[in-house]
């Protein structure tokens, strides 16, 4: 069962398990209370907007910008974070999903989940009665569109005639910045190998969003005069396995100086952690046009931003 297809009755909180979960006005909102926030953290504004409030993180798999970016937020916001590892509680113990859902939500406003498999976050979400917020899973990660698009907009002013490249592999972190680029207006274009697109479905999705972006298999036409070039990693966590096979698919998908030729003026993102010299190379990360640690840092802001949108709406 989606969150799509849950009711809204008024009985059921408001669960952030994909970017399309906010409207294109919510989404925006979203991102203007991020920049304040950030502003107003760099001018030592207090900003306790949440005060007293619990935030529940439950990790089936390892963390540094999640875990860290949402616990720090908490903080600034006048609550607290508490850290749940799937082998400190019960759930790594064989207890169902649903049973720590409708437990958790007696003692925290609301729940943060980084795990494997879609479906976790939407039984979480379906017995929660708190907020549960995708911190990741195989197939989306919402959170950190909410970063890119944060700082693509504060790159360019706005949205209005930005146009973006994904370069390599149609993971999760694609699939939802896909479907971030339909609601924000990015002109995007999708560069994979043919065994690695992104999934039709979320192509359809982003048709009704706004334009579903372009795709391809070419990576050198696609990044020609564009004005963002954004990559991953080629082997995710529990690919291990593949690595050999997925490394010869992705030849020729590296973002490094002779691909960047066509595209004199983009800057350059990666949601890291990177495998430098597989995907990106270190002279690109570390190079003049690599914006990948604002993006990074923005995790916090545009998080903040978002558990204020969930609780408060004001």
């Amino acid at each position: 069962m989606s969150t799509h297809d849950l009711p809204t009755d008024g009985a059921q909180p408001r669960h952030f398990l994909d970017v399309d979960d906010l409207s294109a006005a919510e989404l925006s909102a979203v991102l203007d209370r991020a920049a304040t926030y950030k502003d107003a953290l760099a001018a030592g504004a207090d900003h306790a907007d949440l005060p007293g409030a619990t935030l529940g993180m439950l990790f089936q798999k390892a963390s540094t910008r999640t875990r860290v970016s949402f616990e720090t937020g908490m903080t600034q916001l006048g609550g607290h974070a508490i850290f749940l590892g799937a082998d400190d509680i019960q759930l790594g113990r064989g207890e169902p999903l649903k049973d720590t859902s409708r437990a958790l939500s007696r003692y925290v406003d609301v729940l943060m989940a980084r795990v494997f498999k879609h479906e976790n976050v939407e039984v979480l979400a379906e017995h929660a009665d708190v907020p549960v917020v995708n911190g990741l899973t195989d197939d989306a990660h919402p959170c950190q569109t909410l970063a890119d698009l944060l700082t693509i907009r504060e790159r360019f002013d706005g949205f209005e005639d930005v146009s973006a490249v994904w370069v390599g592999d149609g993971n999760n972190v694609a699939q939802s910045f896909v479907l971030g680029c339909a609601l924000a207006g990015v002109e995007l274009t999708v560069a994979t190998p043919p065994e690695h697109a992104v999934d039709d479905a979320i192509i359809d999705r982003a048709a009704t969003l706004g334009t579903a972006p372009e795709t391809t298999s070419d990576p050198e036409s696609a990044v020609e005069g564009a004005d963002v070039v954004y990559t991953d990693v080629w082997v995710s966590m529990g690919q291990e396995d593949e690595r050999d096979t997925r490394l010869r698919r992705f030849e020729g998908f590296q973002v490094n100086e002779t691909l960047l030729e066509a595209a004199p003026g983009a800057v350059v993102m990666h949601c890291l952690p990177a495998h430098r010299g597989e995907e990106i190379t270190d002279r690109v990360i570390e190079g003049e046009r690599s914006i990948v640690f604002a993006q990074a840092e923005n995790r916090l802001h545009a998080q903040k931003a978002l558990l204020v949108e969930l609780l408060d709406g004001e």
